[in-house]
């Protein structure tokens, strides 16, 4: 494998921590991260100390934060490996896979859409923990403001519209709704509230369902081909959801098409159908800043499915929004292959 360099994009990873038996680097963008690959905490005890001296001048825990990664399983056995919360902790490299990767031992810093900024080998510690503290706000790695690559289409569902689809939510009531983990190379659902609350309502008068593929066919698609260059052919979900500010109704940062499962799909869809009668619950894209995303009543936004986003917490009232993926022939095709490592359905 070839060394990483400054500019590359680092290759995604899921590894334990002592938290998290899968903790994934691919959702902790939006933020400067430093990975610390150790190989054993007997080879890097020089390091560890260097780092322990410095870590808390150099890390905030928020903007920038640290992961040491140890591929020796003593080094869990014995609490090698100094934490502290948010700003470093360990990651357990159990099958020496992350470690090569990474290309051996050394510090990597990454940038806040996870792309090589810069190494450092082991015995450089101090002198790269002096230079964290210079770094920019990760909203402005770039030197400006980058947006999000998502395209904002107003006036997507009539306001008739979207009263029919909350009213439909509120006359069938929500199911808890979960999300798709990989497990074993197998796709299952699952449930975690600390990751996600919401609430969900699959629309399945059929009627219902052609009114709402005339407007995206019309109104949404043409947008799309515009400005992604993609025909949209497929459409996955007629689902409602609700976020309660009284459950603390959120969805943490995530992708979603991560999974065998939901490897086909192109482009989520957000179509707010109340966006004035609620605070708190925008679009969140960490990896492009802090800058909040909220289409009006009827209006959508459309993004990549590869895109780290979350949905920030509803604080008052609550927020419904008409959530459909988005794919293409090409992708039904990956979508059937995989079909047979899906388990169970989720959110």
């Amino acid at each position: 494998m070839a060394l990483l360099l400054p500019g590359d994009p680092v290759p995604g990873w899921v590894a334990p921590s002592d938290a998290n038996p899968r903790y994934s680097l691919h959702a902790t963008g939006g933020r400067w991260m430093l990975l610390g690959v150790l190989g054993s905490a007997a080879g890097a005890a020089a390091a560890l100390r260097d780092f322990a001296a410095g870590a808390l001048g150099a890390l905030d825990g928020d903007q920038r934060a640290a992961l040491l990664i140890s591929a020796d399983p003593e080094d869990r056995a014995a609490a090698r490996i100094p934490q502290h919360l948010p700003h470093y902790r360990a990651i357990w490299d159990e099958t020496g896979a992350v470690t090569v990767a990474m290309g051996g031992p050394g510090w990597l810093l990454l940038d806040p859409t996870q792309r090589l900024f810069a190494r450092w080998p082991l015995a450089e510690t101090a002198s790269m923990l002096a230079l964290l503290p210079r770094l920019p706000p990760p909203a402005l790695h770039a030197g400006l403001p980058m947006p999000a690559p998502a395209l904002i289409v107003p006036r997507i569902f009539e306001p008739e519209l979207c009263r029919t689809l909350i009213a439909r939510y509120r006359a069938a009531g929500g199911e808890v709704s979960g999300f798709m983990r990989e497990v074993d190379g197998r796709t299952v659902g699952a449930h975690d509230p600390g990751f996600k609350v919401r609430r969900d309502h699959l629309i399945e008068d059929q009627d219902l369902q052609a009114a709402l593929r005339a407007r995206l066919s019309r109104r949404l698609v043409p947008e799309i081909a515009k400005a992604f260059q993609f025909r949209v052919t497929r459409l996955e979900r007629y689902l409602v959801a609700c976020y309660r500010a009284e459950e603390g109704g959120h969805f943490s940062a995530h992708r979603d098409n991560t999974t065998k499962g939901t490897a086909h799909r192109r482009f989520a869809v957000t179509i707010n159908l109340n966006a004035e009668e609620f605070e708190g619950g925008d679009l969140l894209f960490p990896e492009f800043g802090r800058t909040a995303y909220r289409a009006p009543t009827g209006g959508a936004v459309v993004f990549s499915c590869s895109l780290l986003h979350q949905a920030l917490p509803v604080t008052k009232g609550e927020r419904f929004a008409f959530l459909p993926f988005l794919y293409d022939d090409a992708a039904a095709k990956i979508r059937e292959e995989n079909l047979k490592f899906v388990e169970t359905s989720g959110g």
